[in-house]
């Protein structure tokens, strides 16, 4: 199993969603190298900050696992054909860990227009899910 990188925003906007999803109020997480402590807030769903401006735009992006499991497409995907439109916050498959699923949100309004993990596939954190053509 993979190591989480708890320096990376997009890793504990992940986690603190899932939190918000259970109704937990928050988590302390030590190693012996790292103390994380994550607090849900009521405000709604985490934030990731945007990186600095680069040299090039991106147009395209991957939705990625947020966790290891088993990948399965969200309803209505499953029935769908790509590319479609998502917005932002959409769940567009879920990870399963035993008798939990966790949703795998889009991150980013778009078109997704690959599926890059099929369904049932046991997945690793990290891995990527799905194409989406950023809306400019």
């Amino acid at each position: 199993m993979s190591r989480l990188d708890f320096s990376d925003p997009a890793t504990l906007a992940a986690l603190t969603d899932m939190l918000k999803a259970a109704g937990v109020d928050g988590l302390e997480i030590t190693t012996p190298d790292t103390q994380v402590k994550l607090v849900v807030s009521s405000s709604g769903k985490a934030v990731i900050p945007s990186k600095a401006a680069s040299a090039e735009p991106t147009s395209a992006a991957t939705v990625k696992a947020p966790i290891a499991g088993l990948f399965h497409l969200a309803p209505p995907a499953d029935r769908e054909v790509f590319p479609r439109r998502v917005s932002a916050d959409a769940v567009v498959g879920f990870i399963r860990i035993g008798h939990v699923l966790v949703p795998v949100i889009a991150g980013r309004a778009g078109l997704v227009t690959g599926q890059l993990a099929e369904q049932d596939a046991l997945v690793g954190f990290g891995d990527p899910l799905f194409e989406i053509e950023l809306h400019s």
